[in-house]
């Protein structure tokens, strides 16, 4: 695979980046994850991207056992704030539990950097300062190379790209949204706020948490599993009617489904790189197989036809909501306040 510019890092990483989300939760056959993670770094991927809280950890143990001896190869990248446990205090962005989470990774990657340290979620409890400086002294121990954010909304990639500026402090070099045919929403300020501030970009769900397989249609019973997580994005009627009408476009093209999805999120020139998160060593070896698809201007067409361009189809279960949204208070004046208007 060719490589390409983690943003203004210098640091190259292919088009396609392997997922571990499944290792250890959805795959718990632990030597087969390993075999994966070697499969895919003997077909030119070089990318790695894990977190603390997948598999509980496992998935951390995973990537560090295949990777033994290959280390100087490999781009590593985790990420980390997503709860460790019911201590309230281990989850979050504050300063008391970066340093913690990183070094607990350390551990269980067996290693004694990572390429890459991400915040998972946006945080709104705790001060973009707070989190900068703590991840700023991080990289300063050499324990991290490069921080970025996962889900962040255009404002406050800007907000902390100014509060690394005004206080001197290490800033964010990557964003990690989730990005698919499906989901376009962060072609509207996303992409471009990234762009600008020449972020690196590796997007999640690409396949759009496996709609844009093919396996998952209108009729079709759905895995239980899958329910269980995305429940209204497996059943939503206007991404149902939308892989209708892919299916025979990419027919049409001569590609799988995926590899249409998958070359659909390489050929935005904000995105560095896509995250495939394989649970079975025979998804893996289809989505390296699609790895070259290239699209033309005609079939992206085609495509924004079917899905325009910055429009989100329907919610994404798992993606990032802000409080402003999801907590009633903080959108309604107090009774008595509208009472007295």
């Amino acid at each position: 695979m060719r490589t390409r510019e983690l943003g203004r890092t210098g640091i190259r990483v292919s088009p396609y980046c392997l997922g571990t989300m499944m290792f250890g939760a959805g795959n718990t056959d632990l030597d087969e994850c390993e075999g994966m993670v070697r499969h895919a770094l003997d077909a030119g991927i070089n990318f790695i991207d894990t977190a603390d809280v997948y598999g509980g950890g496992e998935s951390e143990r995973v990537v560090g056992r295949a990777i033994r001896g290959r280390r100087d190869d490999v781009v590593l990248a985790t990420k980390g704030n997503g709860p460790m446990g019911d201590d309230p205090n281990r989850r979050g962005s504050s300063r008391r539990w970066i340093i913690t989470a990183v070094e607990d990774s350390l551990r269980r990657l067996a290693v004694d950097h990572v390429d890459l340290y991400q915040v998972h979620h946006p945080d709104p409890s705790t001060d973009d300062e707070e989190t900068l400086s703590a991840l700023t002294d991080l990289v300063r121990a050499g324990k991290v190379r490069a921080i970025g954010t996962s889900s962040l909304p255009a404002s406050r990639i800007v907000e902390a790209q100014w509060t690394a500026e005004r206080r001197g402090l290490h800033r964010y070099r990557t964003e990690q949204p989730p990005y698919s045919i499906l989901d376009r929403g962060v072609e509207r300020e996303v992409l471009p706020t990234c762009r600008r501030y020449g972020l690196g970009v590796l997007v999640w769900s690409p396949l759009a948490s496996g709609l844009l397989t093919g396996r998952y249609r209108r009729g079709t019973p759905m895995n239980p599993g899958r329910m269980r997580w995305v429940p209204r994005h497996l059943t939503d009627e206007r991404k149902l009617d939308a892989v209708e009408r892919l299916i025979p476009l990419a027919r049409e093209a001569g590609l799988p489904l995926a590899h249409l999805a998958m070359a659909f999120a390489t050929a935005h020139p904000a995105v560095t790189s896509a995250i495939i998160g394989p649970r079975t060593p025979e998804q893996l070896a289809d989505l390296i197989a699609g790895a070259g698809a290239v699209l033309d201007d005609d079939l992206l067409d085609k495509i924004d036809g079917i899905v325009p361009p910055g429009a989100d189809l329907g919610p994404i279960d798992v993606a990032f909501s802000p409080p402003e949204v999801t907590v009633p208070a903080l959108r309604r004046r107090p009774l008595d306040e509208r009472a007295a208007a």
